[in-house]
């Protein structure tokens, strides 16, 4: 009887054996697609992940992402008024009377920063070497030795009202220097509200002229390395896939090794003498700390607007500092240098309205190509160059 049954049973499965297994098939292809599915996206993800975070163009992107032009520009603001009280105090209260030293300082605690963020992998990518000549890279470290060395020379020997001419002059070459070699020209609009602005400027806080045949050589030649310093720095951001930080690392050394033979020629002698006390050394410390983020966020604000935007907010930062030390702390420039003050910062108005006029697509040009993700790429491989011809690749 139990054999029967067992039977009827091995005969029941039997006629039901082909259809589980088309059921079990159906059901394992449908996993195997949902796997395939999801191992797809996981793939896609992967490989956006890998375009945002270790190429050159999506470390550009999460730059403009998240720095922009009031980011970056305050940024700059906010140190560049910190270094001022720091280098007052290094230069006035402990007599750190050594100007490229200072700078040389600034510059290897830059570059030993850079290294450890390199070292915990936090440094942007530089984009590939053929993208960029090494002549330009070479060419921008070299001047921005000169530039920033020979302004804290020109500071050192020139009275403040003359040192402030010197930067004043530096708008014009930046028009004059861009026309030159780019080809780049601004409306008569904007032309008019800058000469409003380096006019209320020089009524500002030119003051204290005094005439010095070694300093006024010194900001004659400072002039023009300052003012291809930030076109060189804007320009390599704007039309390559730099970011201020990968740009530094790569000019770093390059300013460090011309800095090192301009302390003899404009340093006095004595630095070995200097009392490097704690409290000496750890002020100078300090400077150098903010020299490190004043150059960042100066990089920044250049990448993100332009050499002569960079300008105007530094001729802004000093019109209001000394309208500040009148309202708040009730100093007396006297009534010439407040109303020169006041016509500088209604020109900055007028120029920055004008800027936020210009068509989204001129102010955007330069912006690098955006590479949308390929899944089928591995996160060890490069992804291919952009097709610029194809509108889909433009950002």
């Amino acid at each position: 009887m139990n054999g029967k049954v067992d039977a009827a049973a091995g005969s029941g499965m039997g006629v039901l054996d082909p259809l589980l297994d088309r059921s079990v098939r159906k059901f394992i292809k449908r996993k195997d697609s949902d796997a395939g599915d999801a191992g797809r996206a996981l793939e896609e993800f992967r490989s956006s992940l890998h375009n945002e975070l270790c190429t050159s163009e999506g470390a550009k992107r999460q730059q403009q992402r998240f720095c922009g032009p009031v980011v970056a520009m305050t940024f700059n603001f906010m140190v560049a008024v910190g270094i001022i009280l720091a280098n007052k105090s290094v230069m006035g209260r402990i007599g750190f009377n050594f100007p490229i030293l200072l700078t040389l300082i600034h510059y290897c605690t830059a570059w030993v920063l850079m290294a450890i963020f390199k070292t915990l992998s936090l440094l942007p990518v530089s984009p590939p070497s053929k993208t960029t000549p090494f002549s330009s890279i070479f060419a921008l470290g070299a001047v921005m030795s000169f530039a920033t060395g020979l302004a804290n020379a020109s500071l050192k020997h020139n009275s403040v009202g003359f040192y402030q001419m010197a930067k004043i002059a530096v708008t014009p070459t930046i028009v004059l220097a861009e026309f030159m070699l780019f080809k780049k020209k601004i409306s008569m609009e904007k032309v008019l509200a800058l000469v409003v602005v380096s006019l209320g400027v020089a009524v500002a806080t030119v003051t204290d002229v005094e005439f010095n045949a070694y300093g006024f050589c010194i900001a004659v030649i400072w002039i023009v390395p300052s003012a291809i310093n930030k076109i060189l720095w804007s320009n390599l951001q704007q039309q390559s896939n730099w970011t201020a930080l990968a740009l530094m690392w790569k000019t770093t050394p390059i300013t460090i090794f011309f800095l090192l033979p301009l302390m003899p020629l404009l340093d006095p002698p004595g630095a070995l003498s200097f009392n490097w006390d704690l409290q000496n050394s750890s002020a100078i410390l300090i400077s150098a700390l903010l020299g490190f983020l004043l150059q960042w966020s100066g990089a920044l604000a250049l990448g993100a607007t332009s050499a002569t935007s960079h300008v105007v907010l530094g001729q802004f930062k000093t019109c209001v500092i000394l309208l500040g030390g009148y309202i708040f702390f009730h100093s007396d420039p006297g009534s010439a240098s407040i109303c020169g003050a006041v016509t500088a910062l209604c020109g900055m108005s007028v120029y920055t309205s004008l800027n936020l006029k210009e068509p989204v697509g001129t102010s955007r040009k330069h912006l690098p190509k955006q590479t949308l993700p390929v899944s089928t790429k591995s996160l060890g491989e490069q992804t291919s160059e952009p097709d610029v011809h194809d509108p889909a690749n433009i950002a």
